[in-house]
């Protein structure tokens, strides 16, 4: 028996989840068609969750997350049949370890993001970008990295070379942050993110509606979404915080706060 698409659709929030929604279901009704694995793109921990929660609706359908290493946070889904486990070759996972001068020109995250996709590549075709010590490791897969090695030559300004490796051995990068102790009025978003990026609430306000931030890995676009303990913030072009404790009501009337600043 087919699912019930339509009824499923109706579980998207807007047109993004809708086609996220369409890609996981045509690739999980011909897993129950065929009873062949199936691989979904890289995806963040929001929407892996989407599709994994998806998965659940459908009889007989599975989907199990990896992304390359243990502790990765952005993973590929494979989808299968309940009881026919996936191997880890059929993730077919591949690493690019991209040499630089990275360190002296100020290569950053975006840098390397912005030239895979300036190749054409969607977001979802590859996982975690590591950066450090003059070098990116990039996961992605065998039939995606071979392309990047042949085409990709400039991180920005920056001559790179491209290798071709595995991610045997791959353990989760140490993220390096600042610790912040602030006070807000409340626990929305407006007054939490703009202790996180230091700016006032009225620019963070603007950035909000302007959906350029996100909480746990979905877009924000109202100023009065609460935030608590463990919570990720994102902001495009300001950085990535975790909402690492809170105290209060303080004395004053005011929420006590400790944010963990990734730098």
């Amino acid at each position: 028996m087919k699912p019930d698409r339509k009824k499923l659709l109706e579980r998207a929030r807007n047109g993004e989840e809708r086609a996220l929604f369409n890609r996981a279901l045509d690739l999980g009704e011909a897993v129950l068609t065929s009873g062949v694995t199936q691989l979904t793109g890289f995806y963040d921990p929001y929407r892996a969750g989407l599709i994994i929660s998806l998965s659940k609706a459908l009889p007989g359908l599975a989907a199990t997350p990896a992304g390359g290493y243990k502790g990765a946070e952005r993973v590929c889904l494979a989808l299968h049949p309940v009881g026919v486990e996936p191997l880890w070759t059929d993730y077919d996972f591949a690493l690019i370890a991209i040499k630089g001068n990275f360190e002296r020109a100020g290569v950053k995250y975006r840098d390397v993001q912005g030239a895979l996709m300036g190749l054409g590549l969607k977001r979802e075709k590859f996982g975690d970008i590591r950066l450090s010590d003059g070098e990116a490791q990039v996961v992605t897969t065998g039939d995606v990295a071979p392309y990047v090695a042949a085409n990709l030559n400039k991180v920005g300004r920056v001559r790179v070379v491209v290798e071709i490796t595995t991610c045997e051995g791959l353990r989760p990068p140490e993220h390096p942050f600042k610790e912040i102790k602030a006070t807000v009025s409340s626990l929305r978003l407006d007054s939490v993110a703009a202790a996180c990026f230091s700016t006032s609430r009225s620019k963070i306000v603007r950035d909000i509606e302007a959906e350029q931030l996100s909480v746990n890995w979905q877009v924000c676009s109202d100023p009065a979404t609460p935030v608590g303990e463990g919570d990720t913030i994102s902001a495009r072009g300001r950085g990535r915080a975790v909402v690492a404790g809170v105290k209060g009501p303080l004395k004053s009337g005011r929420m006590g706060v400790v944010i963990n600043k990734y730098v």
